[in-house]
């Protein structure tokens, strides 16, 4: 099982959400941010890398969100979510074509991962 983590970043009653480029794994769909473990890397380390690797930008972590485990047709994962703050928002977008800070009762009009699901339905739990 491959070990993956996602930022979820929140404010003000919306939450981030990244579109995947339309090539390679899961095309064109929304998710929340991150990537997978490297060998011996920490969750938080990873998150760290994979966040400043692909959007360009520092976070701070807040605390663990949750889990989630998903096989897909290339396999499955454990993913791990994070409550994350960004410390900038300029963006350099890598592996995603846009971020979009969207209301959290929103998230269900998006073609998100379906490893990314489960936590859909604590954010609007949350928000109620």
């Amino acid at each position: 099982m491959v070990v993956v983590t996602a930022a979820i970043a929140q404010r003000n009653g919306m939450v981030l959400i990244a579109r995947r480029l339309n090539k390679g794994r899961l095309p064109g769909k929304w998710e929340f941010p991150g990537g997978k473990a490297e060998t011996g890397e920490g969750l938080e380390q990873c998150l760290k890398r994979e966040i400043k690797e692909e959007l360009g930008v520092e976070i701070n972590i807040q605390g663990h969100f949750g889990t989630s485990i998903y096989e897909y047709p290339f396999g499955k994962i454990r993913l791990e979510a994070f409550s994350v703050e960004f410390i900038s928002e300029e963006f350099d977008l890598k592996d995603h074509s846009e971020v979009r800070w969207i209301c959290v009762q929103e998230l269900g009009s998006y073609d998100l991962s379906p490893a990314d699901l489960p936590f859909v339905e604590s954010l609007k739990d949350s928000h109620r």
